[in-house]
This record gives structure tokens, C-alpha cells and sequence, in this order.
């Protein structure tokens, strides 16, 4: 069934996608000239409107967009939890082929030995062989800020405020997670851990990228705006975390703040976007034929769109593999998407993690980099 459906969401995905970017060599534009500004990226159909959902109640805020799929996966440590049942289940399978092949052997008609096939088809759901998979207990939104910065920052940290009320978050100043170098704002930070209404508990990051204020040069792919990334993770017993999920989004989280921010900091003001071509994710080139939808530099990822399945695969896993040349894989078949995910731990303590996205919205590759002294 799973593999009807891998093969259902692949034959009806529509991308339009022709865009070719030129391999990366370096360097920030000269704001003298002009003609070298790289034009606003307009990404539209792979966008989703504020108030779109995220996880446990949070939503895209008024003021920002999504860029790209939410990437969903599981933990190394609900793998882990579930990795005795799915050895037990792998097992028990290949008992009963080699039973069969051992019952065609004494009958005269041995089976052909099995033969890999090339496919562009993604890889079946790690955990197909279990009647019911674990579902991903962790989710990453990346948003570009169109609107007032100071305002989504505060509708943020009032909805994550809604979902942990208990975790001390302050709504009416955001100095309090925001550095600062002269009252213009380097990058905004909000970590917070805590336990839903409904008894689930949680850690949820936000991470506000405003753009170089030095060279006042944005990353690439964000039209001078500043980008976030949301991520929130299941952080309570595994087992426990998939039980009873259907109330988990069961919340009013607030649309908008009305009170002043009193911090009395300023959002800075960027020229311009950074090439394609600009260093990004330990220096991550990104390919010919594929779309750079958004970027940050700190968090650092990137969102890029093909117009071939199997070159965001490639792009996902050869990312990883820059890190470890062995990454962890994981494939989840969830919410009429398949996600596959890698994550490469490096000798140093640098972590890259990828995730190839098939969706009926396109073909995504999510790349993430997180370098030794941010573990």
C-alpha cells in the first residue's frame, strides 16, 4: 500500500521549476555596481500564507511566509525506541523468504536470486514493516519576514508563550532574545521547553536571521528580508509521544500582538541580497538545475527545489556526506509526503542534516548545518 502510494504522489506532482544557478566561487557583491545585484527571487508557488500550521497549534504567523515543505522526521532517539520491534519484524521477514526459497529449492524451481532496480521512486517507509509506523516527532519551518520584523518575532514568542505557558517566556520586550550591536539587531534566538495543555512536553527554537549588518547584505534567495527557522521537537517519552496525537494542534494561539515592544531596537536595513554564488552551509556549492528558494546564514540552511526527483535526493544526501560520507538515513510516509533524511555527524562535532521531500507541491531538498561550537 505504501508503495502504491510513493508511486501515486510521484506521478501527480506538477513543478514548473527551469531555473539554473551558477556554482558558487565566493565573494559578496560590490554595491557599486549594480548591475551585478541579483534580482528579487520570486518563489511564490512554493510559498504557504500566514496562518498555515506547523505543529502543536503553532502557525505561520501574520506578517511572514513559509518557504518550502515543513520538514518532519524522527528523532535518533524514537528510531531508537522502536529499533527492537523493527529488528524483530526484519527478521521475521527473512525468515519466511528464505523458507520459501528453501521450499522451491526441494521442489526443482529455485527462486531467481533478487536484482536492484533503478528507480527514481523513493525508498519505502523505514519502518513499513510495523502495522503502525511511528510518526515524526520533529518539525522545521523556514519563513521569510515580509512584514514588520519586531511584530512576527513577538507573534512568535505569543504563540510559543500559548503552547508552553509554563516555560517563562517574556512577550513585551524582545531584547530579551534579540543581540544586539548598537541597537541594530545581529540576530534573534528563543529556546524554550516545556509541557502542552495536553500533557506533551516540548523544546521549541526560533532562530532570526536579519542579514549581515557589516556589508548590510541578506543571504540569498530572501529579497532583503530577514528569515526564521521554527523547530519544534517531541522531547518526552517516545512510546508516549505517539499516543492519543489527535489533540496536539488543539490550541488558540494568538494572531497578533496589539502591546508596544519596549526594547527599543532596530531592525537593520539591508542593500541587497547575496548571489547564488555567496558561501553558504560550510561552503556548500549548489548544483546546475536546481532553484535556491531561501537561505540563512545563521541558522545556516538552505531550501532548493528540482525539477528531478532524483537530483534532490542526490543534492540531500551528497550534502551529508560532506560531514560523513556514511550519514544516518530515515524515510518517513506521512501527510500525503515522503521524506527522506540524513543526518552525518562529523570528527569535530559538526552536524549535517538533509531532507529529500516528495510532495505533489514539487521536489525539495532541505539542507541544514549545524558547525562544532553551535552543538
Amino acid at each position: 500500500m505504501r508503495r502504491r502510494a510513493a508511486v501515486a504522489i510521484a506521478a501527480c506532482l506538477l513543478v514548473a521549476l527551469t531555473a539554473a544557478c551558477e556554482p558558487t566561487g565566493g565573494g559578496l557583491p560590490d554595491p557599486s555596481r549594480t548591475s551585478d545585484r541579483p534580482a528579487p527571487t520570486d518563489v511564490s508557488e512554493h510559498e504557504s500564507g500566514p496562518e498555515s500550521p506547523i505543529a502543536y497549534g503553532l502557525q505561520v504567523p501574520r506578517g511572514a511566509t513559509q518557504i518550502g515543505p515543513l520538514v518532519r522526521y524522527r528523532s535518533n532517539r524514537l528510531i531508537e525506541a522502536y529499533r527492537p520491534e523493527l529488528d524483530a519484524a526484519q527478521a521475521q521477514r527473512d525468515a519466511e523468504q528464505q523458507r520459501r526459497r528453501t521450499e522451491a529449492e526441494a521442489n526443482g524451481t529455485p527462486l531467481p536470486p533478487p536484482t536492484p532496480t533503478p528507480t527514481t521512486e523513493p525508498s519505502d517507509d523505514t519502518f513499513n514493516l510495523l502495522d503502525t509506523p511511528p510518526k515524526p516527532d520533529t518539525t522545521i519551518s523556514l519563513m521569510r519576514v515580509d512584514g514588520s520584523p519586531t511584530q512576527v518575532v513577538r507573534s512568535m514568542v505569543a504563540q510559543i508563550d500559548t503552547v508552553l505557558p509554563d516555560a517563562g517566556i517574556i512577550r513585551s520586550n524582545i531584547s530579551t532574545y534579540c543581540e544586539e550591536r548598537d541597537r541594530r539587531i545581529t540576530e534573534c534566538r528563543v529556546e524554550a521547553e516545556g509541557r502542552t495543555a495536553n500533557k506533551r512536553d516540548l523544546k521549541i527554537t526560533l532562530s532570526v536571521d536579519p542579514g549581515d549588518i557589516k556589508t548590510r547584505t541578506s543571504p540569498p534567495a530572501t529579497n532583503q528580508n530577514p528569515v526564521m527557522e521554527l523547530k519544534i521537537e517531541y522531547v518526552g517519552d517516545p512510546r508516549l509521544g505517539q499516543l492519543n496525537r489527535q489533540g496536539d494542534g488543539n490550541v488558540d494561539v494568538p494572531r497578533s500582538v496589539s502591546t508596544r515592544d519596549t526594547s527599543g531596537l532596530i531592525w537593520p536595513r539591508m542593500d541587497e541580497d547575496a548571489p547564488a554564488t555567496a558561501p553558504l552551509l560550510n561552503d556548500w556549492r549548489e548544483p546546475l538545475g536546481s532553484t535556491l528558494l531561501l537561505s540563512g546564514f545563521q541558522p545556516a540552511f538552505a531550501a532548493v527545489a528540482t525539477t528531478k526527483a532524483l537530483d534532490a535526493d542526490r543534492i540531500a544526501s551528497s550534502f551529508a556526506e560532506t560531514v560523513n560520507d556514511e550519514p544516518a538515513k530515515d524515510v518517513v510516509e506521512d501527510l500525503n509526503e515522503i521524506t527522506t533524511t540524513y543526518i552525518a555527524k562529523g570528527k569535530n562535532g559538526e552536524v549535517a542534516m538533509a531532507s529529500y521531500v516528495l510532495s505533489a507541491r514539487g521536489y525539495y531538498a532541505m539542507l541544514f548545518y549545524t558547525p562544532p561550537d553551535k552543538k
